[in-house]
This record gives C-alpha cells, sequence and structure tokens, in this order.
C-alpha cells in the first residue's frame, strides 16, 4: 500500500490547493429573446471572475452579434452553439435559453462536448444515442472534477485497502448514490443542498480519522455499511449537480442512467489509476510514512469545508 499512500498524499495537497477553484468552475450564460429572431444575451454568474474574458461564445452562423444583442433572422437561434474556453478555468458553461414563447431550455458544455446544436425553439430534437453520450460524458466530468466524492472515495481505498473489501465497499456505495441520484432527479426526493454537502464533508472527515484509528471500529468491520449509509448522501450531492445541468424532457431516464453509468465510469478510473500505482511502487518502502500525512491532508481539508458548510446552513 505505500505507493498508493503516496499517490494519495499527492491527490489530498492538490486537492487542497484547489478547493476555491472547485468552487467557482461554472460559468452561466443567459439568452432571452426580446423579438422575433433577436435575442440578448449576458453571462449571468461565474464566480469572482469575468467569464466573458476567457469564455467566447461561437453563434450560429446565421446570428450576427453586435456587443450582448443577438441577431438571428427568421431560423431564430439555429444551428451550432460553441462555447470556446471552457474546460480550462471553467469546468462548465451553462447556457440557459429564454423564447418569446414562455419556453426554456438549458444545455451545458463541457471540454468534452463544448458545442450544442440548436433548433430554433425549446423542442428537444436529439436522439437517444446523442443523450446518451452527451449525460455519459457530463457524469465522467462531474465525478473527476468532484473532489469530495474522490477524497471520499480514496479514504474509503485508505480503509480498506486492496483486497476482496473493497469491492464490496465500492459496490455498496455505488449501489447507495445510484438510488437516491434516482430518486432527487426523479423529484422523489428533495433536500435542501446546504445540509446535503455539510454531510458530505463530515463523511469525508470521519472515514479519514477511522483510517488512521488502529483499533475494530464500526468502519473498519463493516466498511460497505459505512460507504452504503454515507452513499445516500453522496448521491443527493451528484443530483443537485445534475439539477443544475438539467434533464431533457425527451429520453429522460436514458439521461439519468447514463449520467450515472459516467459517474460509476469516472469512479472506476480512479480506483484502477490507484492500484496500478499500487502494482508498480509497491515494492518500494520508503514511501510507507506518506499515509499518515495523506489522511490528515484530506482529514483538514474535509473540515475546513465542513465548517464553512455548517456556518452556511445557519447563515
Amino acid at each position: 500500500m505505500r505507493a498508493v499512500h503516496l499517490l494519495l498524499l499527492m491527490l489530498a495537497t492538490f486537492v487542497a490547493g484547489s478547493v476555491s477553484a472547485h468552487e467557482l468552475s461554472m460559468a452561466e450564460m443567459e439568452v432571452r429573446e426580446t423579438a422575433p429572431g433577436e435575442f440578448l444575451w449576458q453571462w449571468t454568474a461565474s464566480g469572482n471572475r469575468a467569464a466573458g474574458t476567457e469564455l467566447s461564445p461561437v453563434w450560429p452562423e446565421s446570428c450576427v452579434a453586435d456587443m450582448n444583442m443577438l441577431r438571428c433572422g427568421e431560423k431564430g437561434l439555429f444551428g451550432t452553439l460553441e462555447v470556446q474556453g471552457v474546460g480550462e478555468r471553467y469546468s462548465a458553461a451553462i447556457v440557459k435559453i429564454f423564447w418569446l414563447d414562455g419556453q426554456s431550455r438549458i444545455f451545458t458544455l463541457t471540454a468534452g462536448q463544448p458545442e450544442v446544436h440548436l433548433y430554433g425553439s425549446a423542442e428537444d430534437r436529439r436522439g437517444m444515442g446523442e443523450i446518451a453520450q452527451a449525460y455519459g460524458i457530463l457524469g465522467v466530468e462531474h465525478i473527476l472534477g468532484g473532489f469530495d466524492h474522490l477524497m471520499f472515495v480514496l479514504s474509503l481505498l485508505f480503509l480498506v485497502n486492496f483486497n476482496k473489501r473493497l469491492v464490496l465497499t465500492i459496490s455498496a456505495f455505488t449501489l447507495a448514490h445510484s438510488f437516491t441520484l434516482a430518486l432527487s432527479a426523479l423529484g422523489l426526493l428533495t433536500l435542501r443542498s446546504p445540509p446535503v454537502e455539510a454531510t458530505i464533508a463530515l463523511s469525508i472527515m470521519l472515514v479519514a480519522g477511522e483510517a488512521l484509528n488502529k483499533e475494530q471500529t464500526l468502519s473498519r468491520r463493516w466498511p460497505a455499511l459505512v460507504a452504503f449509509l454515507f452513499g445516500l448522501v453522496h448521491g443527493l450531492g451528484f443530483a443537485g449537480a445534475l439539477s443544475e445541468i438539467g434533464l431533457p424532457q425527451k429520453h429522460l431516464f436514458v439521461a439519468l442512467l447514463t449520467f450515472n453509468l459516467g459517474v460509476e465510469l469516472g469512479q472506476l478510473l480512479v480506483v484502477i489509476g490507484c492500484y496500478c500505482v499500487y502494482r508498480l511502487f509497491a515494492s518500494q518502502p520508503r514511501f510507507i510514512a506518506a499515509r499518515t500525512p495523506a489522511l490528515y491532508a484530506i482529514g483538514g481539508v474535509a473540515a475546513y469545508w465542513s465548517i464553512g458548510r455548517v456556518v452556511s446552513i445557519l447563515a
């Protein structure tokens, strides 16, 4: 486990330095039709940075942009919309379009899919395959950019190590967060975001602390149970991100399924990556001392998150 400990120390240090970047990585654009074929657009939310200086929209060919006014003629907003620069300082750009007839649509553009095809109205003409691909990529990108969820998985690796129990533990975590993700995304379970986010941070603290504990605690004896219980909360966190992205009315269940599969694929890639490093460097004994500092780094970042998120509940 020595190489894994080193890897997790490096990852924990990276996460500690990237907390703010993750919190401010989403940019939002609003496009509102003011007259037939004419739109007013602006960046409405982008943390403490000006998205307009780092992200550039490329409008459909039939549209002519004049400052924040967009004139698209009879076709309306029809064609390919691209956002250049997404994936660099911003992990995603959320484009909200409001048409004159009162309908609206939300599109999420990322480095994996920086463009989307528009059809001149809120009608979603994407096929099942296109939606499956789009939401699968979003799921992978969300888990790989979700430092708190990754830190929880890494803490589980510390707690369980690479043995037969790890498969059951990760499976329990997957089953739990898939269940609550589906319930929340379908509107069957709704909780406020601040308590959910605070509980996620506290779950990382607990697992990291249990990994440091040499006694046979409940978490050490039944790690799958702990992973399942906290996985229920993490699923609500995934659902919160999915609600920001938005689910299509057409092929809704396909979008939900492929987003979840994307999350699982990203999670699996992290576990496989750690295992490969372990197999590669397991014979080098000098890295064993990294275990304790790595866990303290993970726990420290989680404690910082916990304080901020609990305060936001009370504010």
